[in-house]
């Protein structure tokens, strides 16, 4: 094996500029955000950034083939997480979905995001010629359903969601038939049928309700909606300009820093820094299909399919609800958003990624 300082030169750049244009993003709009506040968060997110960069390279130079080996072991150290987290874990808003160590606040489903991709990974490998059985398929999904499950106890309807997300773009992108997906349709129509009457939470119907008719409780459930609505519109052309934002500065728009950052973007930068953000998301996933594209096995394919599908998913889910067009589920947008273990999970996945085309240019150029 080569020595990790050569493999810099097999490293896809692209990949790691704008991974590092969209955390300098994230960390300017925390910062401005912040100027009422004093600069706390700014600075711990200063913190975070810094560790995400360096997991970013770590993983970046390390087998990843051994992580995906080890992937079990995580799986079932974060799966106690979660049934303790139900227990023991610090609610905020009426969720219990963090550890509280003090500077760093542990979510172990922000992790289990990244380790589910990881299983999943292997198992599609292991099972490539066999995952066209139901039975395989079927335990796929039991891979996946026990995080869900507990992750859906905390509440964390959102993080669930990307799970399953995830899953089921892997499993498209595996070799099973495709009619398969007919079935999977009418079962989730079936679900989500009986969940609205017997498994959703009251606050989680009025989630859905309010994001139908968000009027309908203009200043509860619809609040969140409405100013968020209210701060992308404000923006116009060019932004009020850092800082200089009402709604997030006189802290109308809530969650200014986490989930509703894109809205705190469309106010102080407006349509010209939002595009600019959508731009390297665009080229980010865009990266992510390229080295999808030349990866050279089963194993490389499936892990980036899966970092691939987490990401879309969290960003579309994120921008989707500060645009008022899917409901708020408190998912953050990813190396943008505050806090540690987000920006910790979408670095790791992002290094794993370089990984994987850090492997595949070396095996090509030899």
């Amino acid at each position: 094996m080569r020595p990790s300082i050569s493999k810099f030169r097999y490293m896809d750049p692209m990949l790691a500029v704008i991974c590092l244009l969209l955390l300098l993003m994230g960390l300017t709009l925390i910062y401005s955000t912040s100027l009422t506040d004093g600069h706390g968060i700014f600075f711990k997110q200063l913190v975070f950034a810094a560790g995400g960069i360096f997991l970013f390279f770590f993983l970046a130079f390390f087998d990843f083939s051994t992580l995906t080996q080890i992937s079990r072991y995580f799986y079932v150290f974060l799966a106690v997480c979660l049934l303790a987290v139900l227990k023991f874990g610090h609610a905020v808003n009426g969720s219990a979905r963090w550890f509280n160590l003090g500077f760093f606040s542990f979510q172990p489903a922000e992790f289990m995001k990244l380790v589910a991709v990881l299983v999943l990974g292997r198992f599609f490998t292991v099972r490539r010629g066999e995952i066209k059985d139901w039975r395989n398929i079927v335990l796929s999904f039991i891979y996946v359903l026990v995080p869900i499950a507990l992750i859906y106890k905390e509440p964390d309807l959102g993080s669930a969601a990307i799970i399953f997300l995830t899953w089921l773009g892997v499993l498209f992108l595996s070799n099973v038939e495709k009619k398969v997906f007919i079935y999977l349709f009418l079962l989730l129509t079936i679900f989500s049928v009986v969940s609205w009457t017997y498994v959703f939470k009251d606050y989680q119907r009025n989630r859905i309700e309010t994001f139908i008719n968000p009027e309908r409780d203009p200043k509860g459930r619809g609040y969140n909606v409405q100013q968020a609505v209210i701060a992308v519109g404000s923006g116009g052309f060019s932004g009020s300009g850092l800082g200089r934002g009402l709604q997030s500065q006189l802290k109308f728009l809530p969650e200014r820093q986490t989930d509703f950052i894109f809205a705190s973007a469309a106010e102080e930068l407006g349509f010209i820094g939002t595009t600019v953000i959508l731009i390297l998301y665009l080229l980010l996933l865009y990266r992510l299909l390229v080295i999808y594209s030349q990866s050279r096995d089963d194993l490389s394919r499936f892990v980036i399919a899966g970092i691939f599908f987490m990401l879309f998913s969290q960003i579309v889910i994120n921008i989707g609800m500060n645009v008022g067009i899917l409901p708020v589920t408190g998912i953050p947008l990813p190396l943008i958003s505050y806090g540690g273990s987000s920006l910790f999970t979408s670095a790791a996945a992002l290094g794993i990624a370089q990984a994987v085309a850090i492997r595949s240019k070396g095996l090509r150029l030899g």
